[in-house]
C-alpha cells in the first residue's frame, strides 16, 4: 500500500472542475443549440490541442481547430453536404505540415463522433441518459484518481501513463458501477445499466490511454495549459470522449432498444 499519498494539487483540481460542471451542467440542462454551440468550441479548443501537439506552425493549430469545430457544427446543424465538403478541408488540413497526420485524423475522427453522439444522447434520450453518461466518466476518473493515490500498486500500462495504476483502473470500474444501481434504482434504465456503467467506464479509461500516448509520442505532459490543475481540454475530456464514441457505436449498430433509451 501506498502511504506515502500525494493530495497537493486536490484543490486546483476542485476549483477547476468545480467551474466545469457548473457551466457543463447549465448548459446540459438547457440543451439544444446552447449545449450544441459548448460541444462546437470543446471540438474547436481539442482540435486546437492535437494539431499542437504535431505541428509547429501557430496557423496550422488554428485553421485546425476552426475546421474540426466548423466540422462538428455542420454535423449537429447543417445538411449533410457540408459536413463532407469541411471533412476534406480538415484531412487536406491533417496532411498539412503535421507530424503523425494518422494519429490526428483518428483524434479528429473521435473527437467529431464523440460530440456528435452527446448532441444526440441530449436532444433525442433527454438528460437524464446524458447526465448518466457524464456522471460514469466523472466516477471513473475519480474512483480512479483517490485508489490510485490511497492505493497504488502496479502500472498498467507505465511506458503510456506513467501515473495509472491498476488498482485505480478497478477503483473507476467500482465507482461507475455504483453509479450504475443508483441509476437503475432511479429507474433510468434496465438492470443491465449496471454493466453499462462499466463498460462505459472502460472505454472512458481507454480514451484516457490513447490520449496519454498521443501526449508521450509528442513529448509533452498535458495537451496544453487551459485548465488548471487539470492541463488541457483533451486532458479532461478524453475520457468523456472514449465513453461517446463507445456509446455512439452503440446507438449505430440499433443498440438504443436493448438498452433502454428508447
Amino acid at each position: 500500500m501506498n502511504t506515502g499519498a500525494d493530495f497537493s494539487d486536490l484543490r486546483t483540481r476542485i476549483i477547476s472542475a468545480l467551474a466545469l460542471v457548473f457551466i457543463g451542467l447549465a448548459l446540459v440542462w438547457v440543451g439544444g443549440d446552447a449545449f450544441g454551440v459548448l460541444l462546437v468550441i470543446a471540438a474547436g479548443l481539442m482540435g486546437w490541442e492535437t494539431s499542437r501537439m504535431h505541428a509547429d506552425a501557430p496557423l496550422i493549430n488554428y485553421v485546425f481547430g476552426l475546421l474540426l469545430a466548423a466540422l462538428v457544427l455542420s454535423a449537429m446543424f447543417l445538411p449533410v453536404l457540408w459536413a463532407v465538403v469541411l471533412a476534406v478541408l480538415l484531412v487536406g488540413a491533417v496532411f498539412l505540415g503535421h507530424r503523425r497526420p494518422l494519429a490526428v485524423l483518428l483524434a479528429a475522427a473521435a473527437i467529431t463522433a464523440g460530440c456528435f453522439t452527446l448532441q444526440v444522447l441530449r436532444s433525442d434520450f433527454g438528460i437524464g441518459w446524458t447526465l448518466w453518461l457524464l456522471v460514469v466518466v466523472v466516477a471513473s476518473d475519480v474512483g480512479g484518481y483517490f485508489a490510485g493515490k490511497m492505493i497504488g500498486g502496479p502500472k498498467i500500462l507505465p511506458r503510456i501513463s506513467p501515473k495509472k495504476t491498476w488498482s485505480g483502473t478497478v477503483g473507476g470500474w467500482v465507482l461507475a458501477a455504483v453509479v450504475g444501481v443508483v441509476a437503475y434504482n432511479a429507474g433510468l434504465g434496465g438492470v443491465g445499466i449496471v454493466l453499462l456503467s462499466v463498460l462505459v467506464a472502460v472505454a472512458a479509461q481507454i480514451g484516457d490511454l490513447l490520449e496519454s500516448s498521443m501526449k508521450r509520442r509528442a513529448g509533452i505532459k498535458d495537451s496544453s495549459n487551459l485548465i488548471p490543475g487539470h492541463g488541457g481540454l483533451w486532458d479532461r475530456f478524453d475520457g468523456t470522449i472514449g465513453a461517446s464514441c463507445a456509446l455512439g457505436l452503440v446507438l449505430a449498430l440499433g443498440g438504443a432498444g436493448a438498452l433502454g433509451l428508447v
